[in-house]
């Protein structure tokens, strides 16, 4: 069946009260073909009751729920257990209510504008800062990347033993997965994301039982205690895990791929669809919740308590479980590493495509553009395991997570702005609780990133 094309939008909004029924309302620059046209509104999400409704939308909140569980956030995770037991779990919490925020956000700028994140900045924003801040999202996207090929590549070490140089090669061709996954649908992809995010949670799920956690303590971890802000190295590794929590490319993602639901573009059914598509990444990303908190807990229940407070690499991790949980726990650690590695590679190339498309209007073959997003990831990795080895790549993790972190708010306020601007989103705009939380939201991740980054610079340094 052929794909809607897509039709440049009536100059008028269908109802005068309606600005976001206007898609150039506002903007500088008229809207152009979308990002991933291949699957642009390809899935029907028309008639039906409310769950049938709500199946129809599931799909594009997993695919960015991914990025809410990559290897680069196992460090933190990891860290924060094994020193501090369970304490840091209200961190974790914290972190993903501001995820849930951020991407509700970034899927109803694509609903009520048919923008995706990259395409408003450069309809918004003189062309060398579009420029800019697309050299800056390339650079999250390449650091991202490398902390899950990276990933990938210790979890082939950990399960087969591969040479961590050429687990950095193998995983680099799953490129081709991708390849063929995009000619089959976005259904497709979903249902591949999903069935990766049942293995990790299944893989947790199994150690958790085999740790044994105190339940109640797990349940105190929740509770923020005064030891977060008077303790610095807790503090330290509480803005760790916000500032590894949330991916700047991911808002690029989901406001593109929010798009490929074909939901009636009208004031009413954007309203519907936005609704829905919070539904969608809420749940998604209760799922990814579960994960991070899953290795904290771990971490926690099973070095923290047997005096393993210097746990934070992920080899050291799989060697500990062994003797203390036994063999089939190390197993699935590696096994969930694995799964969470690919996840992240085929969901960060696709927000490569989407930023190439969305900040210079280029449509580069698909096939080529995920090859250079694998190549910028790989060739880095590659040299570094070659020249370094496993303390090489640690180290390459850190690095990419500080580039993230320098990233964000470069992603974080333009988002906030455009949903907060009336002459934008029409009716859909930010009412003013939402736009208080998010521009606080928005601050916060500010400082606590900046001061990570002055921080780890500091550390480095002496």
């Amino acid at each position: 069946m052929a794909l809607p094309k897509f039709e440049p939008p009536h100059s008028e909004p269908d109802h005068p009260s309606d600005g976001a029924n206007a898609p150039d309302a506002g903007w500088k620059r008229a809207r152009v073909a979308p990002s991933l046209q291949d699957v642009y509104r390809s899935v029907p999400v028309s008639g039906g009751n409310f769950l049938r409704k709500l199946l129809a939308f599931a799909g594009p909140g997993y695919l960015v729920a991914v990025g809410y569980m990559d290897p680069g956030n196992w460090a933190t995770d990891l860290a924060g257990g094994s020193r501090f037991g369970y304490t840091l779990l209200s961190i974790v919490l914290l972190s993903n209510l501001m995820a849930v925020l951020l991407q509700g956000l970034a899927s109803k700028l694509g609903i009520a504008t048919g923008r995706d994140l990259a395409q408003a900045c450069r309809d918004h924003y003189p062309r060398p800062v579009a420029i800019a801040l697309w050299i800056l999202c390339e650079g999250a996207i390449a650091a991202c990347d490398l902390a899950e090929v990276i990933g990938s590549a210790i979890a082939l070490n950990l399960l087969f033993h591969l040479p961590i140089a050429i687990g950095v090669i193998v995983t680099g061709f799953d490129v081709l997965i991708l390849l063929g996954l995009q000619h089959r649908g976005v259904r497709v992809l979903e249902a591949l994301v999903v069935t990766l995010i049942a293995t990790i949670g299944i893989c947790f799920l199994f150690q958790i039982i085999l740790s044994r956690p105190d339940m109640a303590q797990v349940a105190r971890g929740f509770l923020p205690t005064k030891d977060l802000v008077s303790n610095g190295d807790m503090l330290y590794l509480a803005i760790g895990i916000l500032g590894a929590t949330v991916m700047p490319h991911n808002l690029y993602l989901h406001s593109s791929i929010v798009q490929t639901r074909r939901y009636q573009e009208t004031a009413d059914g954007r309203r519907e669809a936005v609704t829905f598509a919070f539904f969608d990444s809420t749940i998604a990303l209760t799922f990814a919740f579960f994960i991070n908190a899953a290795i904290l807990i771990i971490a926690a229940a099973t070095f923290h308590t047997t005096g393993h407070a210097e746990v934070a690499e992920i080899q050291d991790a799989h060697k500990l479980l062994t003797p203390l949980l036994g063999a089939g726990a190390s197993t699935a650690f590696a096994l969930a590493l694995l799964a969470s590695g690919q996840n992240s590679t085929l969901t960060g190339t696709l927000a490569g495509q989407i930023v190439m498309e969305g900040f210079l209007n280029v449509r580069l073959r698909p096939w080529l553009r995920r090859l250079i997003t694998r190549g910028i990831a790989i060739v880095p990795a590659a040299i570094v395991a070659i020249m370094y080895g496993e303390s090489g790549t640690a180290k390459l993790i850190v690095l990419s997570q500080v580039i993230l972190s320098l990233q964000l708010s470069f992603a974080v306020f333009p988002l906030v702005a455009f949903t907060s601007d009336r002459t934008k989103m029409g009716d859909l705009v930010n009412p003013a609780w939402l736009k208080f939380l998010a521009w606080a939201a928005a601050i916060v991740i500010a400082a606590l990133n900046g001061w990570l980054l002055v921080s780890t610079v500091h550390q480095w340094m002496s």
